[in-house]
């Protein structure tokens, strides 16, 4: 059965894109294989898969520099890879616009939940798919904001978090719903992903990081959308 989803795997370790790609294809998906980051910006854009896995460590151009490149255009999700286990690696993997992290090596059936869970929590689109709050609107059909009538550019990520917030919209959303939600794991209390989204999401929508009024900081609880800061 096929699930139609397009998934574009970045790594040059043949032996490794070789079984990974035989993998996902046993479960359905249509793997393309890219093994240097150059390659890979250029399918993305011209592709435009519904997922990538980025390795780290390429020839040509690192996969940090592919993730920071392709964020100007490409909003789906991406799913970075690595053989260093150091945490500053992680967050700027996470601050660049990556979605996940998996360090190597990689786990078969856990690379395969990552991508199920970063392909399924694209927001539910209902009668209501559109929001609005002063200048803001937001249309998750889209997967698209404006603010003060220009579009705001974000990444699949950071738009996921902001429906999720903006859905319940005066209420306080604590860190353990939105990693539960956002990236279909439990909160392990050390998750960082969310702060640095959240950090993210300010200041493109030219909150006060300092003293934020939009997207409240709760402490001890977790995040508040301010429907009437807009």
């Amino acid at each position: 059965m096929s699930t139609k989803e397009h998934i574009l795997l970045v790594e040059d370790d043949a032996s490794l894109s070789e079984w990974m790609s035989d993998y996902l294809n046993g479960h359905g998906y249509l793997v393309t294989v890219a093994n240097r980051g150059d390659a890979a910006v250029e399918l993305i854009e011209s592709d435009v898969p519904d997922i990538v896995v980025l390795d780290v460590m390429l020839p040509e151009k690192n996969g940090f520099d592919v993730c920071r490149e392709v964020r100007n255009f490409f909003a789906r999700p991406i799913l970075m890879l690595t053989a260093c286990t150091e945490e500053a690696d992680e967050v700027l993997g996470l601050e660049l616009g990556a979605d996940d992290y998996l360090t190597k090596p990689v786990k078969p059936r856990v690379l395969l939940a990552r991508i199920k869970a970063l392909l399924r929590r694209a927001p539910e689109v209902t009668p209501k798919s559109m929001r609005s709050f002063g200048a803001l609107s937001i249309d998750a059909q889209s997967k698209t904001a404006s603010l003060n009538g220009e579009m705001v550019g974000l990444s699949s990520n950071e738009f996921d978090v902001l429906w999720l917030l903006a859905c319940n919209a005066g209420k306080v959303v604590s860190r353990t719903e939105l990693v539960s939600q956002l990236r279909g794991i439990d909160y392990d209390g050390f998750d960082r992903s969310i702060d640095i989204r959240i950090s993210r999401l300010r200041k493109k929508l030219l909150d006060d990081s300092n003293q934020p009024f939009k997207i409240k900081t709760v402490w001890g609880k977790g995040y508040l959308f301010a429907p009437d800061a807009w």
